[in-house]
């Protein structure tokens, strides 16, 4: 939702995913967004419904590999 850690823009990068970034300090609907989601952190991904709050390497591979 906010810029991207390095490590899971990289991760992400390196298995071709498209992906939306969104900045949540500077659009407020992106940040509803997140809490809505039930997070608070950044990053916060959502791939097929499942979301990945934080950086988790393992997780990111399992959900892509589907």
């Amino acid at each position: 939702m906010r810029r991207l850690l390095a490590g899971e823009e990289v991760a992400l990068g390196q298995r071709c995913v498209l992906f939306i970034e969104k900045d949540i300090r500077e659009d407020e609907q992106a940040l509803r967004e997140l809490t809505g989601l039930g997070s608070q952190a950044t990053p916060t991904t959502v791939i097929r419904g499942e979301v990945i709050i934080g950086f988790d390497p393992k997780k990111l591979g399992e959900k892509l590999e589907v």
